[in-house]
This record gives C-alpha cells, sequence and structure tokens, in this order.
C-alpha cells in the first residue's frame, strides 16, 4: 500500500488526476477483466437492442405522420442508440456503461483520467469497427494482451479496468 501511496503523492486534488499514476504498475486492476468484459457486452447489446426497438418503433410512427419522411432515419436508429448509449455511459459519472457497472468495471485512460464524451463515442467506434473487420479475432488480442485491450483500447489509450481496485488505487 506504501508504494499506491507514494505514486498517488502528486495528485491534484480537484482533478483526481495523477501525474505518477502509471496503469501496468497496478496489476490487480485487470484481474478477470476480460471474462467480466465479454458478459458486459452481452448485457449493453441487450440493452442497446431495447432500446433501439423503442426507438424503431416511435419513428414508425412518426413516418406515418411526417409522410414517410422519418422512415429515412430508420437505418440509423440501432447505431445512434449505440453510440449515444455508450457515449453517454463512458463519459459519465461512473465511466461504465450499465453491462459494465453490473460486472463490476469501469474505462479509464491510460494515465488514469475518465473519458470525455467524444473519446466515449470514438471508442464505440473503434469497437464497432474492430468487430466488423476482425470478428472473431477481436478477442484473441485481449487474450494476449497483459492488460486485457483490444484493439480500440490500444489505439486510443483506453483501458478497462475493475472498478473496486481502480477506486482504491485512484
Amino acid at each position: 500500500m506504501d508504494h499506491i501511496d507514494a505514486k498517488m503523492q502528486d495528485t491534484d486534488r480537484e482533478t483526481g488526476f495523477s501525474d505518477t499514476f502509471n496503469a501496468p504498475d497496478y496489476p490487480e486492476l485487470y484481474e478477470g477483466v476480460v471474462s467480466r468484459r465479454i458478459f458486459a457486452f452481452l448485457i449493453d447489446v441487450t440493452v442497446v437492442a431495447l432500446l433501439s426497438s423503442a426507438v424503431f418503433m416511435v419513428t414508425l410512427v412518426l413516418g406515418i405522420f411526417t409522410f414517410g419522411l422519418a422512415w429515412l432515419a430508420l437505418g440509423l436508429v440501432f447505431p445512434g442508440v449505440a453510440l449515444l448509449y455508450t457515449g453517454f455511459g463512458l463519459s459519465g459519472p461512473q465511466s461504465a456503461t450499465f453491462g459494465m457497472r453490473v460486472m463490476d468495471l469501469k474505462v479509464i485512460t491510460w494515465s488514469g483520467r475518465k473519458l470525455d464524451f467524444l473519446l466515449a463515442v470514438f471508442h464505440a467506434i473503434g469497437f464497432y469497427v474492430s468487430i466488423v473487420a476482425l470478428t472473431p479475432f477481436v478477442l484473441a488480442i485481449a487474450l494476449f494482451e497483459p492488460r486485457g485491450r483490444l484493439l480500440h483500447d490500444l489505439l486510443l489509450g483506453t483501458v478497462i479496468v475493475d472498478r473496486q481496485a481502480a477506486d482504491r488505487i485512484l
């Protein structure tokens, strides 16, 4: 515990950011993250599907009143809901989507900061692009990367960590 206190002595009390935080120094942040991340994804896909279904139905009804004009947006329902859901979840106060909160995970940058909305949206875009391009190999990267990071995590400088361990350390 002394090594944690020594590393956190330069913490800015206003932002909660430490200039000396280095994610690889804390292996306890990554214990069991890969498997919990998979289950969090399944929960999030279910939530996004339910939300998208509701928005889809509203758009269908709006299409009647707009003489079909609203139906032009039907193709954007799922991507729009998914990006907004992820953007607001990852940039929110708990730095996690609903599925990640259930699985006790959170997303931080490599330097220990919270994600802002734009970075959270890019995180979601990177995830979906890598899923399309690398399926099923997208998970293979996490199995060989010591901190269970995926390709979009590596590119964006983000890391998924255990919430309880992060709350103790950060």
